[in-house]
């Protein structure tokens, strides 16, 4: 699951939070409309760009229904979600699941072997040996890390595409989409919204967001970033037109121990926390696959998950090490605000 290391907050014509109104004409020019609520354990923010107002309120509320379907769908706290009923049949029978959750276990597992394990959704097996609430004064043993991650392994996830069933082939598996859920809801949701004619907007899970079309005033939709030290000055912005940005990071939730801080992010393979980054952000046109790579990438570190994101076609990377050092994938389009760029930047970028 994400934690915001780097405040990403979109820079909207109209940032006030519009109530329903009476059903009106059409407006001769577009307007933003907007609602933020809690959803999946988190807040989300979608917003809708059209002259007319109904359809916009109709279409955030249909976003919204189509999360909360998601949500009952994916969730492995629910006991009444297909997914609970996975985890509860671990090492017992397959589980006949629908077609749509049968196919994002079937990406996410794509997704776990191109990233070498770094991204696995079978991490919700893991017993967890390290608390991040400040409770925790001395290290895990050597054995009880390894026992933590005893349970992972995205290969032991069997699929049967012909009944689309789906069986955790050891007791004490489970599987859970903390890491790719918002990203795939938010995805859902703007498809939602657009097939209902709004042509411009975006759905916000706390940081992990999906832009479409334009804002109100036509312009593109951009994204500010701020220094993790200084979270309430942003230093540069990206455009983020019909794409997902979504941001992982450790330097708001660790552990520290004799003086050392240690990342909440663990690795998979284990049961270690994750070294050398302290936040990952993901550019591309998907948000549930930019939600998995940030996390993958936060597991791989900054040279192998540089390399990695350099092969994928389409998606981009900004990285802030442990050292502060900003760094950025070939393709990635950064703008710095005058007199703010990072210093220790090692990828050119274009500065304003």
């Amino acid at each position: 699951m994400k934690h915001r290391s780097l405040l990403l907050s979109l820079f909207f014509c109209c940032v006030s939070l519009l109530q329903v109104q009476a059903q009106r004409l059409p407006t001769k020019e577009p307007q933003q409309y907007k609602k933020v609520l809690l959803l999946m354990g988190t807040r989300f923010e979608l917003a809708a760009v059209t002259r007319d107002e109904q359809k916009a309120w109709e279409a955030i509320d249909a976003g919204i229904k189509e999360i909360q379907r998601i949500e009952a769908l994916i969730s492995e706290w629910q006991p009444t979600s297909q997914t609970s009923e996975i985890n509860r049949n671990a090492g017992i029978k397959p589980v006949v699941v629908d077609q749509e959750l049968f196919d994002l276990i079937s990406r996410s597992n794509r997704i776990s072997k191109m990233t070498g394990g770094d991204f696995d959704i079978s991490f919700a097996s893991i017993d967890k040996v390290w608390k991040f609430d400040g409770s925790m004064k001395v290290l895990p043993t050597p054995a009880q890390t390894a026992a933590s991650v005893s349970k992972i392994n995205y290969r032991n996830i069997i699929l049967n595409p012909d009944n689309h069933s789906v069986f955790l082939k050891e007791t004490g598996m489970k599987i859970g989409f903390g890491a790719i859920g918002k990203g795939y809801a938010a995805n859902r949701a703007r498809d939602i919204m657009r097939e209902m004619g709004i042509a411009g907007g975006v759905v916000n899970a706390a940081g992990d967001l999906v832009t479409w079309g334009k804002q109100a005033d036509g312009e593109s939709w951009y994204v500010g970033i701020a220094d993790p030290l200084e979270k309430d000055k942003v230093f540069s912005w990206l455009t983020a037109d019909n794409t997902a940005v979504v941001t992982s990071g450790n330097y708001e939730k660790f552990a520290e121990i004799d003086g050392k801080r240690y990342s909440h992010i663990i690795d998979p393979r284990t049961g270690k926390p994750a070294s050398g980054l302290k936040s990952v952000t993901i550019v591309c046109p998907n948000g549930e696959l930019a939600d998995a790579l940030a996390t993958a990438v936060s597991v791989l570190g900054k040279e192998e998950g540089l390399y990695l994101i350099n092969q994928l076609k389409g998606v981009e990377c900004l990285l802030i090490t442990d050292e502060d050092e900003l760094v950025t994938s070939e393709g990635m389009n950064l703008h710095f605000y005058k007199n703010k760029k990072k210093p220790g930047a090692t990828r050119t970028a274009t500065e304003n």
